[in-house]
């Protein structure tokens, strides 16, 4: 029975991982591979830091499996030469590059050519949505809307309040559906504000009439 891993990635923290996870479990089952270990990164494609990809590229060169299983071509690298570049290092090493969703594979003939082709395109398609998101950023900005997040509505009173009450950071942010350093932010904001307008309103020392020199 051939050795297999598997490699996932998700861009965003907020994806799962497991979708992908479960896919490619079920590909290797259905290929007879055993399955020896799995790597994964979350983060955008564009990253040069991968230490999932950096520990299953190690593990590449101890020889310790003989395919390598990605969901698309797009999960693995950065950009075409990146990902031609692992695929050589792969090869270089006797080891086969199999994806899901392209349902291509480097151990037949016309696996490298497809692999050229169908990254290029890849590729070509990724920056051609980033183009697209910037236009239509542009139009916005022109047409005079917000970009960006819309400001928080919360009761900065009411939470500052339970924080210095007590009130645990995430009890906090839980409350008013906030993060942990929103609360920090806001209360220390909040206690700056109250030090400055007490400085402002203290009032000064009367001042000792002057001794008269006759």
């Amino acid at each position: 029975m051939q050795r297999a891993c598997i490699y996932a990635r998700v861009s965003t923290p907020e994806q799962c991982l497991e979708n992908q996870l479960y896919d490619l479990r079920e590909m290797a089952s259905r290929r007879g591979y055993n399955i020896i270990s799995t790597f994964s990164d979350v983060g955008s494609g564009t990253k040069a830091r991968r230490p999932g990809l950096d520990a299953l590229l190690a593990d590449a060169h101890r020889r310790k499996f003989d395919i390598v299983l990605v969901a698309a071509f797009d999960r693995v690298a950065r950009s075409v030469k990146h990902f031609l570049a692992v695929v050589d290092e792969l090869h270089d090493l006797g080891i086969e590059f199999v994806s899901a969703r392209e349902n291509i594979d480097t151990s037949g003939p016309m696996g490298r050519m497809f692999i050229v082709m169908v990254s290029s395109i890849a590729e070509l398609e990724r920056s051609l949505i980033v183009e697209r998101i910037r236009a239509g950023m542009r139009r916005r900005r022109l047409e005079g809307y917000r970009l960006g997040r819309a400001p928080l509505s919360v009761d900065h009173q009411a939470l500052v309040r339970d924080r210095l009450s007590g009130m645990s950071l995430t009890a906090v942010g839980k409350k008013y559906g906030v993060s942990r350093a929103s609360v920090v932010r806001f209360t220390r904001e909040a206690v700056k504000r109250e030090s400055a307008q007490a400085a402002e309103f203290q009032p000064t020392a009367a001042l000792e009439p002057a001794e008269c020199v006759a």
